[in-house]
């Protein structure tokens, strides 16, 4: 043998690590371990104690790993580790704009929220911009983009805490072929919403959402949905629906959403079930057995809910779809109409099955809280009661709510106490139930202060560990946690997300089974949940010990009908390896 070679030899012998070792030399290092905690992995299994190692944005090895292997380590001891949690119905589409923390999702171990209940930010024209512009709020921003797509890129540009991905909304390509009014669209009208939705869903889109208690989607016939979901289809789209009804046509209301399910085959899912307005919660039974009965048959619905018994909405929700024919301008114009007031006025107070009508749905005006103005002049009776805004102007409660949307010139954000905890209950139980907030992502600071939100801003996804799990036993910690993850990402063929498993992104959080909480009221919302120690976004840490770090990881997670990636994303391509 050769002497050089054979010195050679011997040199890199020495240098292999020994058999059976486990140390990485230190290039190899992982970045984060977390360490000794209890993992719930998403799938509802039971969980095991193991460590979680995480390279990069993602989780590269489950093990039994020193100190030493890692850059950081988390200790979690005592502690649960679980997914990040996916809020199935989030408005974060403006408040991410003014604060990318997005701090009362992330402080509840949200790390995923999904957009697009009807309205959607793209695909957008300069007629929807100007109409945009004029409507907002506190929160004022430019419209610097014209797609959905382009939206969620400008939002992780920006820089934000959590990832986004939405739906394209039903109501935001028909008023962008159609406009606000209450017509059908023509056949050529028809095939250019049907290729704005194939724009959409090759971007990225999840699929349709629709929201049909409100005008201008009150005006969409079915027919129409299902022309749009049929396009959506063939991206592996999905269609998630704010039904035309959740109090008086409730079970007919979901007849139609199973109608365009199996016609367009497409799978559906409900937004916030329910069962609205006393007269109704007898219904909530017959609504769960539609479901599950659709389910046996081979069509895939699902729901989501939020965990409460109070909506949040507009007060234009207490007045019939026909005063929105022509957007707001139109219905401010018909409340200064005398004549047209008084036939707006016996409407609201009339029952009907012809719409949703919130006003009598909530029993009585002291069960309606005004929660959000958009003049300076109104904000003082934030917090206050339809009725004790009636009885303070001396007037009766449905021209007191006429007044107040003609005179703030906006929907007026406000909580109608609709449903029945019993029902809540019932409906936590069902396995194919997933959660969402309903609500935009908050702050006890700046413009938020300026509203009060519904509490489930800052509580809907503490409130299922707390009081559901630890408090109520109506779900293991496993059921809740896989209903918070595994389940969502699945139902919406998100790329590996929803999982602690090699592979997966790293979107992990770690908290305290013993502790974990709701803390936001009706009459004080704006209150951060407890318990939550560590979160990590796609491998970064955004929440340290309970804290926010400012890190803004979050990145536009794109549905599995994408078909090619823009330049400078940081998405990956998806190939839904995701397990169910």
């Amino acid at each position: 043998m050769n002497g050089r070679f054979f010195f050679a030899l011997v040199l890199a012998i020495l240098a292999a690590p020994v058999a059976g070792g486990s140390e990485p030399p230190a290039a190899d290092k992982f970045d984060i371990v977390i360490k000794g905690g209890t993992v719930y992995d998403g799938t509802g299994e039971k969980p095991r104690v193991i460590d979680v190692a995480v390279r990069g944005d993602r989780i590269v090895k489950l093990g039994n790993f020193s100190a030493d292997q890692a850059r950081t380590v988390i200790d979690a001891k005592d502690l649960a580790v679980a997914p990040g949690f996916i809020n199935m119905l989030s408005w974060s589409t403006e408040s991410l704009i003014e604060d990318g923390r997005s701090q009362s999702e992330i402080r509840e171990g949200v790390t995923t929220e999904i957009m697009g209940e009807g309205y959607s930010m793209g695909p957008v024209n300069d007629r929807m911009k100007e109409r945009m512009r004029s409507q907002q709020g506190d929160i004022k921003y430019e419209i610097k983009w014209n797609t959905l797509a382009e939206y969620l890129r400008y939002l992780e540009q920006r820089g934000i805490s959590c990832n986004v991905a939405s739906f394209v909304g039903a109501t935001t390509i028909r008023e962008f072929v159609i406009g606000l009014e209450d017509k059908p669209p023509t056949p050529e009208q028809l095939e250019q919403m049907r290729q704005l939705v194939r724009q959409e869903m090759e971007a990225g889109a999840l699929g349709i959402g629709t929201s049909l208690i409100y005008p201008p989607a009150f005006y969409a016939k079915t027919e129409e949905l299902i022309e749009l979901c049929k396009v959506a289809a063939k991206y592996q789209g999905k269609y998630i629906s704010h039904m035309r009804s959740e109090g008086n046509r409730l079970l007919e209301a979901i007849d139609e959403l199973l109608r365009i399910s199996k016609e367009a085959g497409i799978p559906a899912e409900i937004y916030h079930i329910k069962a609205a307005g006393q007269p109704n919660w007898g219904k909530a039974d017959a609504m769960l057995s539609k479901i599950e009965d659709a389910r046996k048959a081979g069509l895939k619905i699902t729901a989501d809910m939020y965990t409460y018994t109070a909506a949040g909405t507009g007060l234009d929700a207490c007045l019939p779809p026909w005063t929105e024919d022509g957007g707001y301008p139109a219905l401010f114009k018909r409340l200064r109409d005398p004549a047209t007031r008084q036939k707006i006025a016996v409407e609201v107070r009339t029952p009907s099955d012809k719409w949703e009508n919130l006003y009598l749905a909530a029993g009585s005006p002291e069960k309606i809280l005004l929660s959000g103005f958009k003049s300076e002049k109104l904000k003082p009776l934030t917090g206050k009661s339809l009725a004790e805004v009636a009885k303070m102007r001396g007037k009766d409660p449905v021209e007191t709510l006429m007044d107040l949307i003609s005179e703030d010139e906006s929907r007026i954000d406000s909580i109608y106490f609709l449903m029945s905890e019993e029902n809540v209950k019932k409906e936590i139980a069902k396995p194919w139930v997933s959660f969402g907030s309903d609500e935009a992502s908050q702050a006890p600071e700046g413009n938020f202060l300026k509203s009060n939100c519904h509490p489930r801003a800052y509580g809907c996804f503490a409130r299922v560990l707390g009081k559901y799990v630890r408090e109520e036993k109506m779900l293991t910690l496993e059921q809740a946690i896989r209903k918070l993850s595994g389940l969502p990402a699945t139902n919406l063929g998100l790329d590996h997300r929803g999982f602690v498993q090699e592979g997966m992104f790293a979107d992990v959080v770690v908290f305290d089974p013993a502790t974990v909480g709701d803390r936001a009221t009706f009459d004080k919302p704006h209150q951060y949940a407890v318990g939550m120690k560590h979160v990590f976004v796609n491998g970064a840490q955004v929440l340290k010990d309970g804290e926010h770090t400012g890190a803004k990881p979050g990145r536009a997670v794109f549905g599995p009908g994408k078909t090619k990636q823009a330049p400078n994303s940081k998405h990956q391509t998806p190939n839904n390896s995701a397990p169910s």
